[in-house]
């Protein structure tokens, strides 16, 4: 029976566990896995701009051995030129997995409907589970043991925002979402998220004062003010969002050794500082790179046989 990524809420902690720790051989040895999904192919179909996303598949699956190919928006133009079941169903038929990266979360819950093959959530407006996964290995990289520690994330309560709420849930890290009114996590997610919390002993709490979630905190997060789709709300959320801003100030109320994480691309300036993101606290290019690892353990779970 075919297994999909689509959801953290989806993994159990056992299944989280397993991925990190060959997550860690991946990229301990690149070599010893050059020939792993050798053979496959995936396939990108990508309805948002990405970098990262899209470039941590190509070059993980190439390393394990596997060819990828990338499907652009106009190429498909999915639910317009083709619906959504009939390309799952083509697509089965060519390639071993999917990865879609969309707006509607309903898309890709659909996308994995009719798709026979293993489809992952590059991203939709819901969720983005394959960069919490990264966060949370490179929380456990640098901390070894997260339990009980403090991720206080800042700002807009995104689809970024929605999986690390699932991921902490899962992992027994405890997270605080600073966000201003009207912009807290998806109320669905932080229900189901809590729960998930309660039998593990995990907090979860939303502050509307990003001082207060900030202290002592063990790792503070952000995440840009305006996602893609939303681009005409800047002006307005810029106004919103200005005492959210990740600086030396908030970097003060944390921890003294606080980890800054933020999951890229940076609008410098604004939801963060240069200062910040160029400081020795950042580890924010080492979740970026941990993207194609995670994603690598992630495939080869999916695709080995």
């Amino acid at each position: 029976m075919k297994k999909d990524f689509i959801s953290i809420k989806d993994l159990t902690e056992k299944e989280i566990t397993d991925i990190f720790a060959l997550t860690s051989l991946l990229k301990k040895n690149k070599a010893r896995f050059n020939k792993v999904l050798a053979g496959k192919t995936l396939a990108l179909i990508f309805q948002k701009p990405s970098n990262r996303t899209r470039v941590s598949f190509e070059v993980g699956m190439y390393q394990l051995g596997g060819n990828s190919i990338y499907l652009a928006p106009h190429e498909i133009n999915l639910g317009v030129r083709e619906s959504i079941k009939d390309a799952a169903m083509t697509l089965s038929r060519y390639v071993d997995a999917i990865v879609l990266r969309t707006f509607a979360h309903k898309d890709i819950l659909e996308m994995a409907k009719y798709a026979a093959v293993p489809v992952i959530n590059g991203l939709t407006d819901l969720l983005h589970p394959c960069q919490a996964m990264a966060d949370i290995y490179t929380l456990k990289e640098k901390l070894k043991n997260i339990k009980g520690k403090v991720l206080s994330y800042m700002g807009d309560g995104n689809n970024v925002c929605n999986s690390l709420l699932y991921a902490c849930a899962r992992s027994g890290l405890n997270i605080r979402v600073a966000a201003p009114e009207g912009f807290a996590p998806d109320k669905t997610v932080f229900k189901e998220a809590a729960a998930i919390a309660k039998s593990n002993k995990v907090s979860l709490n939303l502050f509307s004062d990003p001082c207060q979630a900030a202290s002592g905190a063990d790792v503070i997060y952000t995440d840009v003010w305006t996602s893609m789709g939303q681009e005409k709300e800047s002006k307005e959320r810029k106004k919103i969002f200005k005492d959210f801003q990740v600086n030396k100030e908030l970097i003060k109320l944390a921890k003294k050794d606080v980890l800054i994480m933020h999951c890229l691309p940076a609008h410098r300036g604004e939801e963060i500082t240069d200062e910040v993101i160029e400081s020795k606290n950042s580890v924010i290019f080492d979740q970026a790179e941990n993207r194609m690892h995670a994603q690598k353990a992630i495939l080869i779970k999916l695709l080995k046989k």
